[in-house]
């Protein structure tokens, strides 16, 4: 596996684990439908931010909430 920031634009992955030590960024990414099994696709990376496509919905994220996603 390896964290989302690593990925490329425009690629659907499938996430294989949230790893955060902080329950509140956890369950944030859990109300964005951000779980183990749902597919997510970067859709643009730009200046340390990242826009991300869950469940046909975008959201931005920052680096630090892209690094917790392991895909």
């Amino acid at each position: 596996m390896m964290g989302l920031t690593k990925g490329k634009v425009n690629t659907t992955y499938v996430i294989g684990a949230i790893k955060t030590n902080q329950e509140d960024m956890r369950d944030f990414l859990f109300t964005l439908g951000c779980y183990p099994g749902e597919e997510v696709t970067i859709i643009s990376k730009l200046a340390g931010n990242y826009i991300i496509n869950i469940k046909d919905a975008r959201y931005s994220i920052d680096e630090s909430l892209a690094n917790s996603i392991f895909v």
